[in-house]
């Protein structure tokens, strides 16, 4: 298997090492994955394409530091998981990872604003601080005009925006996005994935985003194919 991290290119942002991940069940144990590792570099697309099943929300878990490996470690800028604190890994949720869910999580009864200034509360960012970059961050999204609607007056599409909105707002390094297209149409599945890429190019932050839809492929800097808890290949399109 080709090593990304072996390519001329940055540091990578992110290392995966030997993540393999057991859970004990009634009927027996169950390797969810299997001696993962690859690594992804700064400021890229990485899509992890596969099947239901395949493990792709496991290891998001793990990278998001949601869940621990049974064996292996993941790395975020050389600093790894494994040695951290559950309170250090709390302080890298939320100041350095952003989280986009495949069920959009908005609070119900806070607008589109609201909901994005809520993740700059969470990571300490002064009152002052937060008006302009809830703003900037809906105009990316392309939502200003949305900006004081409750999630109920806005289409899927339209919430999924704001939940990109709120993921990056707090200057993340890495966006974790578990199928954030799967409820969604061809067309708005194709804007909403336009526009993580184009995070990658404006924002500087690492996009992790894991879809069965292979329509959706090209898109990734970074394609890494996952079966059965296990890693096919990693592809590099740049």
């Amino acid at each position: 298997m080709e090593n990304i991290k072996d390519k001329n290119t940055p540091a990578p942002v992110m290392e995966i090492e030997g993540v393999t991940r057991v859970f004990h069940t009634p009927g027996g144990d169950f390797t969810a994955l299997n001696d993962i590792t690859f690594s992804v570099p700064e400021g890229v697309l990485a899509i992890l394409k596969g099947h239901s099943g395949s493990g792709k929300t496991t290891l998001l878990n793990i990278i998001g530091a949601l869940d621990t490996p049974t064996s292996g470690n993941v790395r975020i800028k050389g600093r790894s998981l494994r040695d951290m604190s559950e309170k250090e890994k709390d302080n890298i949720r939320r100041k350095r990872l952003g989280f986009v869910f495949q069920s959009v999580s908005l609070i119900p009864h806070l607008t589109a604003f609201q909901n994005v200034e809520f993740s700059l509360r969470l990571a300490g960012v002064k009152a002052g601080d937060r008006r302009a970059r809830v703003e900037e961050c809906l105009k990316m999204v392309g939502l200003f005009n949305r900006r004081d609607h409750m999630p109920a007056e806005m289409s899927g599409g339209e919430q999924q925006r704001v939940a990109i909105a709120r993921a990056m707002a707090h200057r993340p390094e890495i966006i974790l996005a578990d199928e954030p297209t799967a409820e969604l149409d061809s067309q708005m599945a194709a804007e909403v994935t336009r526009i993580l890429k184009e995070l990658t190019e404006k924002e500087g932050v690492t996009v992790i985003m894991t879809t069965h839809d292979v329509g959706l492929m090209e898109a990734g800097d970074i394609v890494v194919e996952m079966e059965s808890g296990t890693l096919l290949r990693v592809t590099d399109n740049r």
